[in-house]
C-alpha cells in the first residue's frame, strides 16, 4: 500500500509539472544562501506580481548545498553569500557548467550577545581568540564570569566559511584557525538569533537583517588602534564595518529568459529598494 502511495504522489507531482507548462506557466528554481533566501524570496513575490505567468521557488539549505545544485544542474540560480571556489568552478566546467558571477547585493555579519551582556565592543584579535575557543570566559572581556557559549553556522554555509576567513584567520590564506569544537553548529541564521535571545552566555554571527531588540549587536574594530563600529545600513555602505561582504547569484552560462528577467528585476531600482527594506546594502544609493 505505501508503495503505491508513493507512486500516485510521483506520478502526480509529474502531472502537476506539466499541467503548469500546458497554463503556460514559467518556473525558476533558485537555491541556496540561508542568509539570502528571505531577501531572494521577496524578489520573487514581487516579480511574480508583476509576473503572472512566472512561478519562482526559493529554498535554503545553504551557500553550499545551492552551488552544488547549479553544478548538478537542478536549479536555475544558486544564491550564495560567497564566491565560488576554484575548485566548484573546475567541477562545474567539468559537468558541462559555465558559472556567470553576479554581485545582486551586500552584506554586513553582525557579532550578537544577548542584551543583558555588558560586552558591547571586541577587536578582531578578540573575536578570533573567542570563536577558536583561546578566550572561554566572559570574565576575560570584561563580562560576567560566566562560560562562553559559542553559536555558528554549520560547514556548508557562506557566513561559516566566510566568518572563518576573514575573522578567524584575518584574511592570511596561510592561517589554520579553526572553529573550536566546543562551538555549536546551528541549520540558520534565525535559529542563532532565537538562541541567543535567551542565552545571556551565548555570542554567534550573522547577517544584519537579522538582528532585533531581542540581540545586541556589538561594535567591532579591526585592531587596537582602529575605532569600534557598530553594523548599520550607512557603515556597511562606506564600508566603515569591517566584516562586510558580497551576496552573489550564480546560473550557468549568460542567462536568457525568465533567468534573465528576475535578475534585471533583482538588480533594478525597484530589485534593490527590496534590499534596503530588508536591511541588507543596495548596490547603489536608493532613494
Amino acid at each position: 500500500m505505501k508503495i503505491k502511495i508513493a507512486w500516485v504522489s510521483i506520478i502526480c507531482f509529474f502531472l502537476s509539472i506539466n499541467f503548469s507548462y500546458a497554463q503556460g506557466r514559467r518556473v525558476l528554481q533558485i537555491k541556496g544562501s540561508d542568509t539570502m533566501v528571505n531577501l531572494v524570496q521577496a524578489w520573487a513575490e514581487e516579480f511574480m506580481k508583476k509576473n503572472p505567468s512566472a512561478s519562482i521557488a526559493v529554498t535554503g539549505g545553504g551557500s553550499g548545498v545551492g552551488i552544488a545544485s547549479l553544478i548538478n544542474k537542478t536549479c536555475d540560480i544558486a544564491e550564495s553569500s560567497r564566491k565560488m571556489k576554484l575548485k566548484e568552478i573546475e567541477l562545474a566546467k567539468s559537468k558541462g557548467v559555465e558559472p556567470k558571477e553576479f554581485i545582486v547585493g551586500y552584506d554586513g555579519l553582525a557579532v550578537v550577545v544577548h542584551p543583558s551582556n555588558p560586552v558591547d565592543k571586541l577587536t578582531f584579535s578578540q573575536l578570533s581568540d573567542i570563536f577558536t575557543g583561546k578566550i572561554k570566559n566572559w570574565k576575560e572581556l570584561g563580562g560576567r564570569g560566566a562560560k562562553i557559549v559559542l553559536l555558528s553556522r554549520e560547514v556548508n554555509s557562506g557566513t561559516h566559511i566566510f566568518f572563518k576567513e576573514q575573522v578567524l584567520r584575518r584574511g592570511d590564506e596561510k592561517s589554520k584557525a579553526e572553529f573550536a569544537p566546543a562551538a555549536l553548529l546551528i541549520p540558520s541564521s534565525q535559529a542563532i538569533a532565537d538562541e541567543i535571545a535567551q542565552n545571556p552566555q551565548a555570542i554567534g554571527y550573522y547577517g544584519i537583517g537579522y538582528v532585533s531588540e531581542k540581540q545586541k549587536a556589538v561594535a567591532v574594530a579591526r585592531d587596537d588602534e582602529s575605532p569600534y563600529v557598530k553594523p548599520t545600513l550607512e557603515t556597511v555602505m562606506d564600508k566603515s564595518y569591517a566584516i562586510w561582504r558580497p551576496l552573489f547569484f550564480y546560473t550557468d552560462g549568460q542567462p536568457t529568459g525568465l533567468i534573465k528577467e528576475f535578475i534585471d528585476f533583482v538588480l533594478s531600482d525597484d530589485g534593490q529598494k527590496i534590499v534596503k527594506e530588508l536591511d541588507f546594502v543596495p548596490l547603489r544609493i536608493i532613494e
